[in-house]
Protein backbone atom coordinates (compact mmCIF):
# COMPACT_ATOMS: atom_id res chain seq x y z
CA UNK A 1 0.00 0.00 0.00
CA UNK A 2 1.08 3.54 -0.66
CA UNK A 3 2.22 5.61 2.32
CA UNK A 4 -0.17 8.30 3.47
CA UNK A 5 1.36 11.75 3.90
CA UNK A 6 -0.10 13.88 6.72
CA UNK A 7 -2.51 16.48 5.42
CA UNK A 8 -2.69 15.06 1.92
CA UNK A 9 -5.78 12.96 2.49
CA UNK A 10 -4.49 10.34 0.05
CA UNK A 11 -6.33 7.03 -0.05
CA UNK A 12 -4.42 3.78 0.18
CA UNK A 13 -4.87 1.54 -2.81
CA UNK A 14 -6.36 2.65 -6.08
CA UNK A 15 -6.79 6.39 -6.20
CA UNK A 16 -10.28 7.78 -6.57
CA UNK A 17 -12.31 4.65 -5.97
CA UNK A 18 -15.46 5.01 -3.89
CA UNK A 19 -15.65 1.47 -2.45
CA UNK A 20 -13.22 -0.67 -0.48
CA UNK A 21 -10.71 0.21 2.25
CA UNK A 22 -9.11 3.62 2.73
CA UNK A 23 -6.63 5.20 5.14
CA UNK A 24 -6.14 8.93 5.71
CA UNK A 25 -3.98 11.06 8.01
CA UNK A 26 -5.13 14.34 9.58
CA UNK A 27 -2.95 17.32 8.68
CA UNK A 28 -1.58 19.83 11.22
CA UNK A 29 -3.98 22.56 10.10
CA UNK A 30 -7.10 20.41 10.52
CA UNK A 31 -7.30 20.06 14.31
CA UNK A 32 -10.72 20.30 15.94
CA UNK A 33 -12.89 19.42 12.94
CA UNK A 34 -15.67 16.92 13.55
CA UNK A 35 -14.83 13.49 12.18
CA UNK A 36 -17.91 13.27 9.93
CA UNK A 37 -17.25 16.74 8.50
CA UNK A 38 -13.55 15.95 7.96
CA UNK A 39 -14.31 12.70 6.15
CA UNK A 40 -16.96 14.32 3.94
CA UNK A 41 -14.29 16.80 2.81
CA UNK A 42 -11.70 14.14 2.08
CA UNK A 43 -14.04 11.61 0.48
CA UNK A 44 -15.68 13.85 -2.14
CA UNK A 45 -17.86 11.08 -3.57
CA UNK A 46 -19.42 10.31 -0.17
CA UNK A 47 -22.04 12.55 1.47
CA UNK A 48 -21.85 13.52 5.13
CA UNK A 49 -24.98 11.52 5.94
CA UNK A 50 -23.42 8.48 4.27
CA UNK A 51 -20.27 9.01 6.35
CA UNK A 52 -22.41 9.12 9.51
CA UNK A 53 -24.03 5.85 8.46
CA UNK A 54 -20.62 4.21 7.98
CA UNK A 55 -19.57 5.41 11.44
CA UNK A 56 -22.75 4.03 13.02
CA UNK A 57 -22.11 0.69 11.30
CA UNK A 58 -18.66 0.54 12.89
CA UNK A 59 -16.83 0.80 9.57
CA UNK A 60 -14.68 3.83 10.53
CA UNK A 61 -11.85 3.83 13.07
CA UNK A 62 -9.43 6.41 14.48
CA UNK A 63 -6.04 4.98 15.42
CA UNK A 64 -7.57 1.52 15.27
CA UNK A 65 -10.43 2.30 17.65
CA UNK A 66 -14.15 2.68 16.86
CA UNK A 67 -15.03 6.30 16.14
CA UNK A 68 -17.92 8.65 16.87
CA UNK A 69 -19.21 11.20 14.39
CA UNK A 70 -18.69 14.08 16.85
CA UNK A 71 -15.05 13.17 17.58
CA UNK A 72 -12.75 16.17 16.97
CA UNK A 73 -9.81 15.07 14.86
CA UNK A 74 -6.20 15.70 15.93
CA UNK A 75 -3.11 16.22 13.77
CA UNK A 76 -1.54 12.88 12.93
CA UNK A 77 -4.70 10.84 13.55
CA UNK A 78 -4.85 7.91 11.18
CA UNK A 79 -8.44 7.45 10.06
CA UNK A 80 -9.25 4.19 8.35
CA UNK A 81 -12.39 2.52 7.12
CA UNK A 82 -14.16 0.47 4.53
CA UNK A 83 -16.76 1.75 2.09
CA UNK A 84 -18.92 -1.24 1.10
CA UNK A 85 -20.08 -1.57 -2.51
CA UNK A 86 -23.63 -0.35 -3.12
CA UNK A 87 -26.35 -2.95 -3.07
CA UNK A 88 -27.65 -3.73 -6.54
CA UNK A 89 -31.08 -2.23 -7.12
CA UNK A 90 -33.74 -3.10 -9.64
CA UNK A 91 -36.58 -0.97 -10.90
CA UNK A 92 -39.80 -2.97 -10.99
CA UNK A 93 -43.17 -2.06 -12.52
CA UNK A 94 -45.77 -0.79 -10.05
CA UNK A 95 -49.42 0.10 -10.74
CA UNK A 96 -49.10 3.71 -9.58
CA UNK A 97 -51.29 6.57 -10.71
CA UNK A 98 -49.82 8.60 -13.58
CA UNK A 99 -51.04 11.99 -14.78
CA UNK A 100 -50.28 11.57 -18.50
CA UNK A 101 -50.29 14.88 -20.40
CA UNK A 102 -49.20 13.47 -23.77
CA UNK A 103 -48.17 10.07 -25.11
CA UNK A 104 -47.30 8.46 -28.43
CA UNK A 105 -45.01 5.65 -29.57
CA UNK A 106 -41.85 7.72 -28.98
CA UNK A 107 -42.35 9.87 -25.88
CA UNK A 108 -44.53 10.28 -22.83
CA UNK A 109 -45.03 13.56 -20.96
CA UNK A 110 -46.30 13.34 -17.39
CA UNK A 111 -47.26 15.78 -14.65
CA UNK A 112 -45.22 14.51 -11.68
CA UNK A 113 -46.80 15.09 -8.26
CA UNK A 114 -44.90 16.70 -5.42
CA UNK A 115 -43.32 14.06 -3.19
CA UNK A 116 -42.59 11.49 -5.91
CA UNK A 117 -38.96 10.53 -6.57
CA UNK A 118 -38.09 10.20 -10.27
CA UNK A 119 -36.02 7.00 -10.17
CA UNK A 120 -35.07 4.32 -7.62
CA UNK A 121 -32.09 4.85 -5.32
CA UNK A 122 -31.07 3.48 -1.91
CA UNK A 123 -33.90 4.37 0.45
CA UNK A 124 -36.33 5.03 -2.43
CA UNK A 125 -36.69 1.74 -4.25
CA UNK A 126 -40.48 1.76 -4.62
CA UNK A 127 -43.10 4.30 -5.54
CA UNK A 128 -40.95 6.24 -8.01
CA UNK A 129 -41.92 7.67 -11.36
CA UNK A 130 -39.79 5.02 -13.08
CA UNK A 131 -41.76 2.27 -11.32
CA UNK A 132 -44.96 3.83 -12.62
CA UNK A 133 -43.60 4.28 -16.15
CA UNK A 134 -42.43 0.67 -16.33
CA UNK A 135 -45.97 -0.48 -15.51
CA UNK A 136 -47.65 1.97 -17.87
CA UNK A 137 -45.36 1.70 -20.91
CA UNK A 138 -44.48 -1.45 -22.83
CA UNK A 139 -41.10 -0.03 -23.80
CA UNK A 140 -38.72 2.62 -22.48
CA UNK A 141 -35.29 3.72 -23.63
CA UNK A 142 -32.47 1.65 -22.14
CA UNK A 143 -29.68 4.19 -22.57
CA UNK A 144 -29.72 5.27 -18.91
CA UNK A 145 -29.58 1.73 -17.52
CA UNK A 146 -31.97 -0.40 -15.48
CA UNK A 147 -32.64 2.18 -12.76
CA UNK A 148 -33.43 5.12 -15.03
CA UNK A 149 -35.08 3.71 -18.16
CA UNK A 150 -36.47 6.46 -20.35
CA UNK A 151 -35.33 9.25 -18.05
CA UNK A 152 -33.93 12.19 -20.00
CA UNK A 153 -34.12 14.90 -17.33
CA UNK A 154 -35.22 14.96 -13.71
CA UNK A 155 -37.29 16.92 -11.23
CA UNK A 156 -36.49 17.02 -7.52
CA UNK A 157 -38.70 14.91 -5.26
CA UNK A 158 -40.71 17.88 -3.97
CA UNK A 159 -40.81 19.74 -7.29
CA UNK A 160 -44.01 19.06 -9.20
CA UNK A 161 -44.76 19.37 -12.88
CA UNK A 162 -43.86 18.33 -16.39
CA UNK A 163 -41.28 15.71 -17.32
CA UNK A 164 -40.71 13.92 -20.63
CA UNK A 165 -39.50 10.32 -20.88
CA UNK A 166 -38.25 8.48 -23.97
CA UNK A 167 -39.79 5.20 -25.11
CA UNK A 168 -36.90 4.21 -27.38
CA UNK A 169 -33.20 4.93 -27.75
CA UNK A 170 -33.58 7.11 -30.85
CA UNK A 171 -36.00 9.42 -29.03
CA UNK A 172 -33.72 9.46 -26.00
CA UNK A 173 -30.73 10.57 -28.08
CA UNK A 174 -32.79 13.28 -29.78
CA UNK A 175 -34.07 14.70 -26.50
CA UNK A 176 -30.62 14.66 -24.90
CA UNK A 177 -29.22 16.49 -27.94
CA UNK A 178 -31.97 19.11 -27.64
CA UNK A 179 -31.17 19.61 -23.96
CA UNK A 180 -27.48 20.04 -24.70
CA UNK A 181 -28.29 22.52 -27.47
CA UNK A 182 -30.62 24.39 -25.07
CA UNK A 183 -33.58 23.83 -27.39
CA UNK A 184 -35.89 22.43 -24.70
CA UNK A 185 -38.06 25.09 -23.09
CA UNK A 186 -38.51 24.56 -19.34
CA UNK A 187 -40.54 27.16 -17.47
CA UNK A 188 -41.20 26.93 -13.73
CA UNK A 189 -43.40 28.81 -11.29
CA UNK A 190 -41.83 29.46 -7.90
CA UNK A 191 -43.02 31.29 -4.82
CA UNK A 192 -40.02 32.94 -3.20
CA UNK A 193 -39.37 34.90 -0.03
CA UNK A 194 -39.18 38.68 -0.28
CA UNK A 195 -40.62 41.28 -2.62
CA UNK A 196 -38.56 41.48 -5.82
CA UNK A 197 -38.53 45.06 -7.06
CA UNK A 198 -37.26 44.50 -10.61
CA UNK A 199 -39.75 43.05 -13.11
CA UNK A 200 -37.22 40.55 -14.49
CA UNK A 201 -33.68 39.35 -14.01
CA UNK A 202 -30.92 36.99 -15.09
CA UNK A 203 -28.81 34.97 -12.67
CA UNK A 204 -25.51 33.70 -14.02
CA UNK A 205 -23.53 31.89 -11.32
CA UNK A 206 -21.71 28.52 -11.49
CA UNK A 207 -23.09 25.63 -9.46
CA UNK A 208 -21.22 22.72 -7.90
CA UNK A 209 -21.28 20.48 -4.85
CA UNK A 210 -21.26 22.24 -1.49
CA UNK A 211 -17.70 21.99 -0.09
CA UNK A 212 -18.88 20.50 3.23
CA UNK A 213 -22.39 19.09 2.77
CA UNK A 214 -22.09 16.89 -0.31
CA UNK A 215 -25.87 16.44 -0.55
CA UNK A 216 -26.32 20.14 -1.25
CA UNK A 217 -25.36 22.25 -4.22
CA UNK A 218 -23.96 25.76 -4.00
CA UNK A 219 -22.79 28.69 -6.06
CA UNK A 220 -19.06 28.05 -6.15
CA UNK A 221 -16.17 28.74 -8.49
CA UNK A 222 -14.38 25.45 -7.74
CA UNK A 223 -15.37 22.19 -9.42
CA UNK A 224 -18.53 23.81 -10.77
CA UNK A 225 -20.40 24.15 -14.05
CA UNK A 226 -21.88 27.29 -15.65
CA UNK A 227 -25.52 27.91 -14.77
CA UNK A 228 -27.97 30.54 -16.04
CA UNK A 229 -31.52 31.18 -14.82
CA UNK A 230 -33.88 33.84 -16.20
CA UNK A 231 -36.83 34.96 -14.10
CA UNK A 232 -39.82 37.25 -14.45
CA UNK A 233 -42.03 38.57 -11.67
CA UNK A 234 -45.66 37.57 -12.18
CA UNK A 235 -47.20 38.68 -8.87
CA UNK A 236 -46.03 40.34 -5.65
CA UNK A 237 -47.49 39.76 -2.19
CA UNK A 238 -46.55 41.16 1.22
CA UNK A 239 -43.27 39.40 1.91
CA UNK A 240 -43.38 37.06 -1.10
CA UNK A 241 -43.08 37.04 -4.89
CA UNK A 242 -44.38 34.62 -7.49
CA UNK A 243 -41.82 34.29 -10.26
CA UNK A 244 -41.66 32.51 -13.58
CA UNK A 245 -38.21 30.96 -14.00
CA UNK A 246 -36.77 29.83 -17.32
CA UNK A 247 -33.81 27.45 -17.32
CA UNK A 248 -31.05 28.18 -19.81
CA UNK A 249 -28.96 25.40 -18.26
CA UNK A 250 -30.11 22.43 -16.19
CA UNK A 251 -27.94 21.96 -13.11
CA UNK A 252 -29.03 20.04 -10.03
CA UNK A 253 -31.28 22.21 -7.81
CA UNK A 254 -30.52 25.15 -10.12
CA UNK A 255 -33.54 27.37 -9.48
CA UNK A 256 -33.47 26.65 -5.75
CA UNK A 257 -29.75 27.46 -5.47
CA UNK A 258 -29.89 30.55 -7.68
CA UNK A 259 -32.91 32.12 -5.98
CA UNK A 260 -31.37 31.52 -2.55
CA UNK A 261 -28.10 33.02 -3.84
CA UNK A 262 -29.82 36.31 -4.74
CA UNK A 263 -31.61 36.44 -1.38
CA UNK A 264 -35.00 35.07 -2.42
CA UNK A 265 -35.11 31.36 -1.50
CA UNK A 266 -38.06 29.25 -2.61
CA UNK A 267 -40.77 28.99 0.02
CA UNK A 268 -40.82 25.61 1.77
CA UNK A 269 -37.38 24.58 0.52
CA UNK A 270 -35.86 22.34 3.23
CA UNK A 271 -32.31 22.59 1.85
CA UNK A 272 -31.98 26.19 0.73
CA UNK A 273 -35.01 28.01 2.20
CA UNK A 274 -33.62 28.90 5.59
CA UNK A 275 -36.68 30.94 6.59
CA UNK A 276 -39.81 30.18 8.54
CA UNK A 277 -43.11 30.49 6.69
CA UNK A 278 -46.70 30.07 7.90
CA UNK A 279 -47.87 27.71 5.17
CA UNK A 280 -48.31 23.99 5.80
CA UNK A 281 -46.47 22.84 2.67
CA UNK A 282 -44.55 19.55 2.42
CA UNK A 283 -41.69 20.95 0.36
CA UNK A 284 -40.59 23.74 -1.95
CA UNK A 285 -43.29 25.59 -3.88
CA UNK A 286 -41.69 25.01 -7.27
CA UNK A 287 -43.66 23.72 -10.24
CA UNK A 288 -42.53 22.82 -13.78
CA UNK A 289 -45.43 24.58 -15.49
CA UNK A 290 -44.45 24.52 -19.19
CA UNK A 291 -42.32 22.22 -21.32
CA UNK A 292 -41.50 22.74 -24.99
CA UNK A 293 -39.54 20.39 -27.27
CA UNK A 294 -39.18 19.16 -30.84
CA UNK A 295 -40.73 15.77 -31.42
CA UNK A 296 -37.90 13.25 -31.93
CA UNK A 297 -39.53 11.61 -34.95
CA UNK A 298 -41.47 14.38 -36.73
CA UNK A 299 -39.44 17.44 -35.75
CA UNK A 300 -42.66 19.27 -34.91
CA UNK A 301 -42.44 21.69 -31.98
CA UNK A 302 -44.70 20.70 -29.07
CA UNK A 303 -45.44 22.69 -25.94
CA UNK A 304 -47.25 21.39 -22.87
CA UNK A 305 -48.56 23.00 -19.70
CA UNK A 306 -49.60 21.70 -16.29
CA UNK A 307 -51.77 23.49 -13.71
CA UNK A 308 -50.45 24.27 -10.25
CA UNK A 309 -50.94 21.60 -7.58
CA UNK A 310 -53.83 22.27 -5.20
CA UNK A 311 -51.56 23.00 -2.22
CA UNK A 312 -49.59 25.59 -4.21
CA UNK A 313 -52.83 27.17 -5.43
CA UNK A 314 -54.22 27.39 -1.89
CA UNK A 315 -51.13 29.26 -0.72
CA UNK A 316 -51.52 31.79 -3.54
CA UNK A 317 -55.20 32.27 -2.69
CA UNK A 318 -54.31 32.97 0.93
CA UNK A 319 -51.60 35.42 -0.11
CA UNK A 320 -54.04 37.24 -2.39
CA UNK A 321 -56.43 37.65 0.54
CA UNK A 322 -53.58 38.97 2.68
CA UNK A 323 -52.53 41.32 -0.12
CA UNK A 324 -56.06 42.68 -0.44
CA UNK A 325 -56.30 43.35 3.31
CA UNK A 326 -52.79 44.77 3.63
CA UNK A 327 -52.54 46.99 0.56
CA UNK A 328 -56.18 47.96 0.06
CA UNK A 329 -56.65 51.65 -0.63
CA UNK A 330 -53.02 52.36 -1.44
CA UNK A 331 -50.59 51.55 -4.17
CA UNK A 332 -48.85 48.24 -3.65
CA UNK A 333 -45.85 47.03 -5.58
CA UNK A 334 -48.00 44.50 -7.44
CA UNK A 335 -49.52 47.37 -9.42
CA UNK A 336 -46.11 47.88 -11.00
CA UNK A 337 -45.27 44.24 -11.65
CA UNK A 338 -48.37 42.09 -11.32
Amino acid sequence: MEPVAPGRGTREGEGGRVTGPFSLVVGPEEAGIRLDVWLARHLPDISRSRVQGLIEEGLISVEGRPAKAHYKVRPGDRIAGVIPPPRRLEARPEPLELDVVYEDEDIIVVNKPQGMVVHPAPGNERGTLVNALLYHCRNLSGINGVLRPGIVHRLDKDTSGLLVAAKNDASHRSLVAQLKARQVKRVYLALVHGEISEPAGRIEAPIGRHPVDRQRMAVTFKNSRPAVTHYRVTEIFPGYTLVEALLETGRTHQIRVHMAYVGHPVVGDPKYGGRKQPFAVPGQLLHAARLGLFHPRTGRYLEFSAPLPEAFGRVLEELRRIKERTWRGGEGPWEKNG
